[in-house]
């Protein structure tokens, strides 16, 4: 039979229930640690491992808003590389032999006699000038409107919007002159008009943009951009470019249907709005 050991007779019992002393006071001195803060050196983990310190993320550093509005070699391909171009041909024509950039100029003229003979090389060579230089003001539109609507729809798209006002509203407006010539209507120098430029591909490309946009800004970019093409027209300076660049627009938001499709596909866009 097992004897239990007699117990201590000089421990003090502890009463049940008894009140714990308060220990605050002592904890007070002791340094908090906060979270994710460096850890002291010899603290030791539950595994006997001393634990690393977790730095804090850093914030990231974002491109401000601004530099969005121009082109970029990654961000707009197609814009960056195609005003390139731009510029080298403007600095060409501005410090060349002025015989040799008549010459060149007159050579990828979209008039009637060249796109009778060789419509595809000067429907592309008219495209490679800037009419007034890097300054005026569709040079401007260009890196403008065609960055934001590559940032929305991609190089491709953009270049096909593009290139869709340039040849569409080139032919609309030489065709009736050429007609006309038939007709006895217009001299025969009239086939001879030099035209050049990117004005036609920037008006397509601000109608289609303005697709892209909500009504509070679509509404302002049409009413500013058209009104001042309808001044221009009014003032019969050049009709026959002027009424290009009408119906430039006119193309460019006869895309809308297409682009807003393309721009929700890349997340640009949200639900069309008339």
């Amino acid at each position: 039979m097992d004897r239990t050991a007699p117990a201590d007779e000089t421990a003090t019992p502890t009463p049940t229930g008894a009140p714990v002393p308060d220990m605050s006071a002592l904890l007070d001195g002791v340094p908090r640690q906060r979270a994710g803060g460096p850890v002291p050196c010899g603290t030791v983990g539950p595994d006997g491992r001393e634990p690393t310190a977790v730095e804090e993320p850093r914030p990231r550093l974002r491109t401000p808003r601004v530099w969005r509005l121009l082109p970029t070699p990654t961000g707009t391909p197609f814009t960056f590389g195609y005003g390139i171009v731009l510029c080298l041909t403007s600095l060409f024509s501005a410090y060349a032999d002025p015989a040799l950039v008549h010459a060149l100029l007159q050579g990828s003229s979209t008039d009637v006699a060249h796109l009778v003979r060789t419509p595809e090389l000067v429907l592309v060579g008219s495209a490679l000038w800037l009419a007034g230089g890097v300054a005026s003001p569709f040079a401007i539109a260009f890196v403008l409107v065609l960055t934001a609507l590559e940032r929305r729809i991609g190089g491709l798209r953009t270049a096909g919007v593009f290139l869709l006002g340039h040849v569409l509203a080139t032919l609309a407006t030489e065709v009736p002159v050429g007609l006309a010539v038939l007709a006895g209507h217009l001299p025969e120098s009239s086939l001879h008009r030099l035209d050049y430029g990117v004005s036609f591909g920037v008006a397509a490309g601000t109608g289609a943009l303005a697709g892209l946009l909500p009504l509070w800004l679509r509404v302002p970019l049409l009413a500013g951009f058209g009104g001042m093409l309808l001044q221009d027209l009014l003032a019969l300076t050049d009709p026959m470019t002027n009424w290009g660049h009408l119906i430039a627009l006119a193309i460019g938001v006869a895309t809308w249907p297409v682009v807003r499709r393309w721009g929700r596909r890349a997340g640009s866009v949200g639900p069309a709005r008339a």
